[in-house]
């Protein structure tokens, strides 16, 4: 069953901008990163320097994404993110990026993480109590 959606607004930056004058299609990532590491903090109540001071990080295994419409410079957008799934080891992160001004999906997509054990860089079984925290 799917997670809470939470949203984080963001605006494109003048260095977002590629040559055809909008934003270059690796941004949308660092957007739903940039999304992720407030909604840790602010939602879940778990920061990623939480993650970082008991070892653990996480490691991007799979990314789609699914572009709609582009979006300009000064454009002001919502990262919409939820958990899709838990898995042993890792997490599906789905998301979507819709233009605030008119609305209109952008381009959506998910991610899938795996939690791997910093001092071994090692895919980490996801203990119970992290579950229970990101299970909202």
């Amino acid at each position: 069953m799917p997670g809470t959606k939470f949203e984080t607004e963001l605006q494109v930056r003048p260095d977002d901008i590629d040559m055809n004058r909008h934003v270059h299609g690796s941004r949308y990532m660092d957007y739903v990163l940039a999304a992720r590491y407030d909604q840790m903090a602010r939602c879940y109540q778990m920061p990623m320097e939480e993650f970082l001071r008991l070892g653990f990080g996480w490691f991007m295994q799979t990314g789609h994404i699914e572009y709609k419409r582009p979006l300009g410079l000064g454009d002001y957008f919502i990262v919409r993110t939820w958990v899709g799934g838990m898995l042993k080891k890792g997490v599906k992160v789905q998301f979507e990026i819709v233009k605030k001004r008119t609305g209109k999906l952008v381009c959506d997509g998910y991610f899938n993480y795996a939690m791997v054990k910093l001092d071994t860089g090692r895919a980490e079984a996801i203990p119970e109590w992290i579950v229970a925290k990101y299970s909202v």
